[in-house]
């Protein structure tokens, strides 16, 4: 496993030396650790100490990454999931941890595995047992799934593959300012693991959803979203209500993909705040 970098680790001791509560924001595909910075200063306001981690070897800028795009490459869902892990794990006060799209899917695993204190999952990829796969998430994720051998490569979306899958629930303009400022080359291997997982028994896209330490869960689902369609945050909340712990599910209304990053991020935010600030 890799080595939690420097700017982890000072993240880390700061918010254990602060004695509040850390929130930890996970990304997701074609993003970065920048991508939550307002929602970190939001909670930060709010009480918390905030917390963005990246992605084992993430680049620190969105310039690097695209200079550098097969950094990323081959890096699977276990290896994702396990550094998080080892991330939390240090911290002091068991966390809220928020996260977006294949973030959301990796909060739900460490949910799953007792970490979290509360957690919300936005937009989340899909684990074994989630079944739906409508045409949309299809057609999202064609430009990886499209090609095997981009399964052990770091692949960069087009502007128009961008427009569709991420940013269709918002102006041309807007589209174009979001793909310039945040997009990035993202590992294959975690969609061709997501894709499969359903016929895949050992697959690591899997989510322990009885665990009695998971605590409370929110789901947030932007209702125009093609990559993680309400038909897959529906079937993904069905599988955990049965939980001790609360389960709950958002609809947003006119949202896509981009919505922790687009223009409408905050009532987003605060529609996760509220769900944390009830149980910490």
């Amino acid at each position: 496993m890799a080595s939690i970098d420097e700017q982890e680790s000072t993240q880390i001791d700061r918010a254990n030396a602060s004695a509040k509560t850390p929130a930890v924001f996970v990304h997701g595909l074609w993003l970065l650790p920048s991508s939550w910075d307002r929602w970190a200063a939001l909670f930060e306001e709010a009480g918390f100490s905030a917390v963005k981690p990246g992605w084992p070897d993430d680049a620190e800028s969105v310039a690097e990454a695209r200079a550098h795009p097969q950094a990323l490459a081959g890096k699977s869902v276990g290896q994702v999931a396990d550094y998080l892990s080892a991330i939390v794990r240090q911290l002091k006060t068991r966390p809220a941890i928020i996260g977006h799209s294949f973030g959301g899917l990796f909060t739900q695993i460490l949910a799953g595995r007792g970490l979290a204190s509360v957690s919300v999952a936005i937009d989340p990829a899909p684990f074994r047992g989630v079944l739906p796969l409508p045409f949309s998430a299809l057609k999202s994720a064609f430009p990886v799934l499209g090609n095997p051998a981009n399964r052990g490569k770091a692949v960069s979306l087009t502007y128009e593959q961008f427009r569709y899958a991420f940013a269709n629930a918002v102006t041309e303009a807007e589209a174009k300012e979001l793909y310039g400022a945040y997009t990035v080359p993202a590992p294959g291997k975690p969609l061709f693991q997501a894709a499969f997982a359903n016929v895949n028994p050992g697959t690591e896209a899997k989510v322990d959803t009885t665990n009695p330490q998971r605590g409370p869960l929110l789901i947030i689902e932007g209702d125009t979203d093609h990559i993680a369609p309400w038909a897959i945050a529906k079937a993904s909340y069905r599988r955990q209500k049965r939980n001790p712990g609360v389960t709950e599910i958002k609809k947003i209304a006119g949202r896509g993909h981009a919505l922790v990053v687009d223009s409408g991020w905050k009532e987003v935010a605060e529609e996760a705040l509220a769900f944390v600030r009830g149980f910490v």
